[in-house]
């Protein structure tokens, strides 16, 4: 799987390549800056972009633009990006110009090898990985509002918080510990819950749940 890295802090641009390389990727260009990122994106085709959000030249939202625009150009490249903060913004934008590929994590995920290089392959494969504490900040919020949320059971919020994440039936099942057809059960009693509509579309399901979680 070949990787394309858009990163302006050189230790972790050259720690993020080790991370990659030791885990099968192949990284096939290193950008400091967004507009060096499109041009190799543009270049070697990738099957993922990993970037920074803030980048040069002007240290806001550089990163996020240009995975927007790489996006537009090329929808078959799975983009991940970085941030060293949480911000909803963010994820709504990247999941409104998507169907799927899409990942928002913080940086502080990386340390996390197994489980970021596992996200990483989820996004390649067609998934979507958001970052658990930007999924937990909404369904806090959520849960103080009089919605239907706060009358979800504790195990329902717990299930709706790694469908939010992008996580499949699977994954749910064995981070919970529990089989994957009471996880179905789960989650048809939330969608019913929240009005939604059941879609076996992993990230169709993320954009209903976060719609949900951001809108109400």
């Amino acid at each position: 799987m070949r990787v394309v890295i858009g990163e302006d802090e050189s230790l972790l641009r050259r720690g993020l390549q080790l991370v990659l390389e030791d885990g099968g990727f192949e990284v096939v260009a290193a950008a400091q800056d967004a507009v060096e990122l499109e041009k190799d994106v543009d270049e070697h085709l990738p099957d993922l972009v990993i970037t920074d959000i803030r980048m040069p030249p002007g240290h806001s939202d550089e990163g996020l633009l240009a995975a927007l625009r790489i996006r537009a150009r090329h929808p078959h490249i799975a983009v991940v990006v970085l941030s060293q903060h949480m911000q909803r913004r963010y994820a709504d934008e990247l999941l409104a110009e998507s169907n799927g590929k899409v990942g928002y994590l913080l940086k502080q995920r990386i340390a996390d090898v197994d489980t970021f290089l596992a996200d990483l392959r989820e996004v390649i494969q067609g998934g979507t990985a958001l970052d658990p504490d930007i999924v937990a900040l909404m369904l806090a919020r959520a849960k103080l509002s009089d919605g239907p949320v706060r009358k979800l059971t504790p195990r329902q919020q717990e299930v709706l918080a790694l469908m939010a994440e992008g996580r499949s039936n699977a994954r749910i099942a064995a981070e919970l510990f529990l089989s994957e057809k009471a996880v179905v059960q789960h989650t048809s009693r939330i969608y019913d819950a929240l009005g939604l509509a059941l879609d076996g579309d992993s990230h169709r399901r993320v954009q209903a749940v976060m719609r949900y979680l951001t809108h109400g």
